[in-house]
């Protein structure tokens, strides 16, 4: 029986086990997003008491993301994929019983929401580095699809719909339970994963001065990669120019567009037309194999991919802004499943880590910079014109990028297409 490529990930055993416990992490934060919007609720806050819980959250994955990629180089990924969840479960446990005792505090929140960010920092770069030692490289492209997939539906789709139901029916604090024991259970699978040990380099000195070696080291090779230093250039460039139209443009323009009684369910409505879009673009992706020209196909991607957020500006239906969201929620998704599975194939597994953490810090710094900046620039110009921009420069520059990067002689020298031979099912 012919197996689909978006299924061949799962005849590896190790990889069933992770990906049960990734869904479980995903489901777990879904609820967790929706908890402590409603506690703070409940504690009698409002935007700035729940400004200040997010703050939190980012800073502390700002100051960890870096260094997670230096441990995920020196120590083995499976062991901080436990201790992070370990230390998100001991999060919400502690939010539950403050909760449910009715001891639950603002600040509190603050500090739990601190800590729970600095371990995601370390999260990303540890399951990015793992996934190439669990499973062969003709897998590596599905197996990005599928978590792209699951991002969508599970984090922000059930995992939100259920805690909205335990909230309506019990209270915030249910529902901080219910996150620890998801996490509970994504510790309980990644325990029984076997062992891997990392690739480790030669260091000596003092520990400190030996991380911060190892981190620019990262750094040197990114620089001196052309396709990958051309790649988080322009990455950072495109999350600059679309994420704060996206985030804080697109509601206002919607609103013109329905009248404000319908803007709230319109605005959910196209949200959710982006993340159907990148569900489906991963399941797309996951179920091919990767294109020989796969540089150029992933920029372009990104870049004319993102050319239909030039309408929603002029948009006078609401059906135009939804199709232009599926769109770019397609694209860009399409092309995040090929960059992590570069990232993968071509990054030495010794310094996976560090590339995957910078790849990451990327998003996070430029992303508030761009919703900062959204909401001025959109009163002085219009809403219409921001979107132009957005929607047309990533298209030049995505050209530019390929040509000035070289990209089409690179992926032509180093060819990803090779078709795998039949696998049985790995134990």
């Amino acid at each position: 029986m012919r197996i689909p490529n978006a299924a061949k990930p799962f005849l590896v055993a190790q990889y069933r086990i992770l990906v049960a416990a990734l869904t479980l992490s995903m489901f777990g934060t879904g609820v967790w997003l929706i908890a402590v919007v409603f506690q703070v609720i409940d504690l009698g806050g409002g935007p700035v008491e729940l400004s200040w819980v997010v703050l939190g959250s980012s800073l502390g994955l700002v100051a960890a993301v870096l260094f997670g990629g230096v441990v995920a180089d020196r120590v083995p990924r499976r062991t901080i994929l436990v201790a992070v969840e370990s230390t998100r479960t001991a999060g919400a446990a502690v939010a539950a019983t403050l909760s449910l005792t009715g001891n639950l505090e603002l600040w509190h929140l603050v500090v739990i929401a601190t800590i729970l960010g600095c371990a995601d920092g370390f999260f990303y770069p540890a399951y990015s580095a793992l996934l190439p030692s669990v499973l062969p490289d003709e897998f590596l492209l599905a197996a990005n699809g599928v978590e792209g997939m699951l991002r969508p539906v599970i984090m922000q789709a059930a995992g939100p719909a259920v805690a909205s139901a335990i909230i309506a029916v019990f209270s915030p604090g249910v529902a901080f339970a219910v996150v620890a024991a998801s996490q509970a259970l994504a510790v309980g699978g990644l325990v029984i994963m076997r062992h891997i040990p990392v690739e480790r380099e030669p260091r000596d000195g003092h520990p400190v001065r030996s991380m911060l070696s190892d981190l620019g080291a990262g750094f040197v090779y990114m620089v001196r990669t052309p396709w990958l230093f051309g790649t988080l250039l322009y990455a950072s460039v495109l999350v600059f120019l679309i994420m704060g139209p996206i985030e804080v443009l697109l509601p206002f323009a919607i609103r013109d567009v329905v009248g404000a009684d319908d803007a709230a369910a319109s605005y959910a409505l196209a949200l959710a037309s982006f993340g159907i879009g990148g569900a489906v673009g991963s399941l797309i992706v996951a179920s091919l194999r990767l294109p020989r020209r796969y540089l150029t196909i992933m920029v372009l991607l990104w870049g004319a991919g993102g050319a239909p957020l030039a309408i929603i500006g002029f948009a006078q239906q609401l059906w135009l802004i939804i199709a232009a969201m599926f769109i770019v929620g397609f694209s860009y998704s399409a092309a995040s499943v090929v960059w992590g599975t570069l990232l993968q194939r071509r990054v030495p597994s010794a310094m996976l880590g560090r590339v995957s953490s910078l790849d990451f810090f990327v998003s996070l710094v430029f992303m508030p910079i761009s919703m900062a900046l959204a909401g001025p620039v959109g009163v002085a110009i219009g809403n219409a014109p921001v979107f132009l921009i957005a929607g047309l420069a990533p298209v030049a520059l995505a050209v530019l990028t390929i040509v000035i990067f070289r990209m089409p002689k690179d992926e032509l020298a180093h060819p990803l297409d090779q078709v795998p031979e039949p696998v049985e099912r790995t134990e």
